[in-house]
């Protein structure tokens, strides 16, 4: 079982700068790739960047070149680095991993509370 913490939210102004932390904890599991979403409200959920142990990335178009993401050596963090931040970034933004537990037959989704990101104009 793995247990993800969102932090970092609040609110910031268009054209600033946020960073988003995810802590991971549990135990007897292998982490394979970790990844940010938002919803905002009346949306679906959407992905908006990850990154896998294999060294990929995937952003989504819109925040390509303005946010990266990253990962600790121990792949128990994940950091979204929110740069040129705008009002339409604003959203719930959820903490998602994808881990294999030991002894499962396949890797499974977690998922995080999210936290409030909201850019004001």
């Amino acid at each position: 079982q793995v247990q993800l913490m969102e932090s970092g939210g609040g609110l910031v102004q268009a054209g600033g700068s946020l960073r988003l932390s995810c802590s991971a904890s549990g135990s007897s599991y292998r982490m394979i790739a970790m990844g940010w979403y938002r919803q905002a409200p009346g949306m679906q959920r959407e992905l908006v960047a990850s990154i896998d142990r294999r060294g990929g990335q995937n952003f989504l178009e819109s925040v390509k070149g303005r946010f990266t993401i990253s990962t600790d050596d121990a792949w128990n963090m994940v950091y979204l680095q929110m740069n040129i931040v705008k009002p339409e970034d604003t959203a719930v933004y959820i903490c998602s991993a994808e881990a294999l537990p030991d002894g499962a037959p396949g890797p499974r989704q977690y998922w995080g509370q999210g936290t409030q990101v909201t850019v004001s104009s």
